[in-house]
C-alpha cells in the first residue's frame, strides 16, 4: 500500500475513534447541568441524582481492567463495535427513564460501553498508525478529552433550557450510529492476538481497587457521604491496588501485563510525572466555571462564553504541535511547555473583572494552547515505545491512571478551596481561595514537568522526527 494512502487511512481511523471518544466524554460532561430538571421529572431531590453520576463512575472503573483482555481475546474492532452499541442503547434508555432506578440501571450500562470503548479505541489507532504519523493520530484522539469537559456544560445547559434534558442523552443516537457505520466500513477487522485464559482474581482485585479509590475520591469531592467514609473507601482502594499489583506480577497469565511499566517513556508519562501534570491540567476546567460564577458573580452563560475561549485555545494548538515536536523533540517540549503551562494555570488564579474581557480571554487562550500541547505530547510519547504485544495492556493501564488523575484533580481542588476558606474563616469560597487552588495546581504542573529533563534527548525521536544532536 502506498505511503500516502496508508497515512490517509490512519488519519481517518483516528478521526473516527476520536469522534466516538467525544460522544462518551461529552455525555459525562453535560449531565451536571441537567440534574435539577431530571430530579423534577423523577419527583426527587437533585442531590439524590448523584447516584446517577457515581454508578457510571463505578461501572467504568469496574470494566476498564477487562478491556485489554477482551481486545486480545476477541479482536479490537469487534469489541469496539459492541461497546458503541451498548453505549448508544444505554443512552436511549437514559433518555426514556421515568424513574430513578431505571435511570441508574441505564447509566451502569453506559459505563460498561464507555469503559471498553476508550482503551480499545486507542489500541485500534496504535495498530494502524505508523510511528511517523503517531503524533498526528494521537492529537485526533486527544482533543475529545480536552474539549468535552469544557463545552459539555454549555451544550448541556442549552439543550436542557431550550429542549429537554432527555436530548442530552438522545443526541448520542445519531452520533453513535454514524460512528458504528464508519467503524464497520473504514476500520479493517482485527483478529485476536492472544487467546490467554481469563484471570478472575486479577480482574476482581484491579476492578475493586479502581472502584473503591475513585468512588472514595469522588465522594470526598462532592460530599456524597461523610468524609471519614470517603477516606476509608479510598484507603481500601489503595490496599486492593497493592494486592492487585502483587498478584499481576506473580500470575502466569495476568489480566494486565505490568511489563509496560518497565518501558521508561510509558512509566514517566503515564505513572510518575505525567500523572501529576494531568492532575493540575484537569483541575482547570473544573475550577474556571466555579471562579466565574461563585467568585465573579457571572451568569452561567457569561461563564460559558469565557470557558469557550479556553476551548478554542485547546483546538488552536493542534495545528503546530506536530511541527513543535519535530523541531524541539519531546523532552524540550514537555519541559519548557510544561513550565509555561503551569505558569498560565497559576495566572488563572489572579483573573479578575478589572482585567477586562480582552485581558481575561488572552490569558485563557494561552492557557488552552499550552494545555493542549502538553496533553498531546504526554499521550503520544507514552505509547511511542510500546511493542504491539503490550499495547492492549498499556492502553488499559493508561486509561485507569487517567481516570485516577481526573478524579484526583477535582478532589484536590475541592480540598484546596475548602482549606483556604476555612483558614480565612469564610463561610463561602471567594476569589482568594481560587487563587490558592490555581497557584498550587500550576506549581504542580510546572514542577512535575521539570522531571522530564531525565528523558534522553532522543526520546521518541522516531515518532517526532526530531534529530537530536
Amino acid at each position: 500500500m502506498p505511503t500516502s494512502s496508508f497515512n490517509s487511512q490512519a488519519r481517518n481511523i483516528a478521526l473516527i475513534v476520536g469522534g466516538a471518544f467525544f460522544m462518551v466524554l461529552l455525555d459525562s460532561a453535560i449531565i451536571a447541568t441537567s440534574l435539577p430538571r431530571m430530579a423534577q421529572s423523577f419527583g426527587i431531590k437533585p442531590v439524590e441524582l448523584s447516584i446517577g453520576i457515581s454508578i457510571y463512575l463505578v461501572s467504568v472503573a469496574a470494566f476498564v481492567p477487562l478491556s485489554g483482555w477482551l481486545s486480545d481475546r476477541f479482536g479490537a474492532r469487534r469489541i469496539f463495535l459492541i461497546s458503541i452499541i451498548v453505549f448508544v442503547l444505554a443512552s436511549l434508555a437514559c433518555g426514556m427513564a421515568d424513574t430513578l432506578s431505571g435511570f441508574v440501571v441505564a447509566r451502569a450500562f453506559q459505563g460498561l460501553g464507555g469503559a471498553l470503548m476508550t482503551p480499545i479505541g486507542r489500541v485500534i489507532v496504535l495498530n494502524h498508525a505508523p510511528k511517523s504519523e503517531l503524533v498526528r493520530a494521537m492529537a485526533y484522539i486527544t482533543w475529545p478529552a480536552l474539549t468535552a469537559p469544557v463545552i459539555g456544560p454549555v451544550v448541556g445547559g442549552f439543550i436542557t433550557t431550550y429542549f429537554s434534558w432527555r436530548w442530552n442523552f438522545w443526541i448520542n443516537l445519531p452520533i453513535g450510529l454514524l460512528a458504528w457505520v464508519l467503524v464497520w466500513r473504514v476500520i479493517p477487522p482485527t483478529p485476536p492476538t492472544a487467546r490467554r485464559a481469563f484471570d478472575p482474581l486479577g480482574f476482581v482485585l484491579s476492578a475493586g481497587a479502581l472502584v473503591a479509590l475513585l468512588l472514595g475520591l469522588e465522594s470526598f469531592a462532592h460530599q456524597w457521604i461523610p468524609i471519614a467514609q470517603s477516606l476509608a473507601l479510598a484507603a481500601i482502594g489503595l490496599i486492593l491496588g497493592f494486592l492487585a499489583i502483587r498478584h499481576l506480577r506473580r500470575a502466569p497469565q495476568p489480566l494486565l501485563d505490568l511489563r509496560t511499566f518497565k518501558i521508561p517513556t510509558f512509566a514517566i508519562t503515564s505513572v510518575f510525572a505525567g500523572t501529576y501534570v494531568r492532575v493540575g491540567i484537569n483541575a482547570t476546567p473544573f475550577l474556571l466555571p466555579l471562579l466565574f460564577q461563585l467568585g465573579f458573580g457571572y451568569t452561567p452563560l457569561e461563564a460559558g462564553s469565557y470557558v469557550l475561549v479556553y476551548f478554542l485555545g485547546n483546538l488552536g494548538m493542534k495545528s503546530i504541535t506536530t511541527a513543535a515536536l519535530r523541531w524541539f523533540g519531546f523532552r524540550n517540549v514537555l519541559v519548557i511547555n510544561g513550565v509555561i503551562c503551569g505558569a498560565f494555570v497559576a495566572v488563572c488564579g489572579f483573573l479578575s473583572p478589572e482585567l477586562g474581557k480582552a485581558g481575561i480571554m488572552v490569558i485563557l487562550l494561552c492557557a488552552g494552547l499550552t494545555r493542549s500541547m502538553q496533553y498531546t505530547a504526554l499521550n503520544t510519547l507514552g505509547f511511542a515505545d510500546i511493542p504491539q504485544k503490550l499495547r492492549s495492556s498499556a492502553s488499559t493501564l493508561n486509561s485507569m491512571l487517567m481516570q485516577v488523575a481526573m478524579v484526583l484533580a477535582i478532589a484536590f481542588s475541592v480540598l484546596l478551596l475548602n482549606g483556604s476558606r476555612f483558614l480565612a474563616h469564610r463561610e463561602t469560597v471567594a476569589p482568594p481561595d481560587f487563587a490558592v487552588a490555581f497557584v498550587v495546581m500550576g506549581l504542580l504542573v510546572a514542577g512535575a514537568s521539570l522531571v522530564f529533563i531525565k528523558l534522553p534527548r532522543d526520546a521518541g525521536a522516531e515518532v517526532s522526527g526530531h534529530d537530536a544532536i
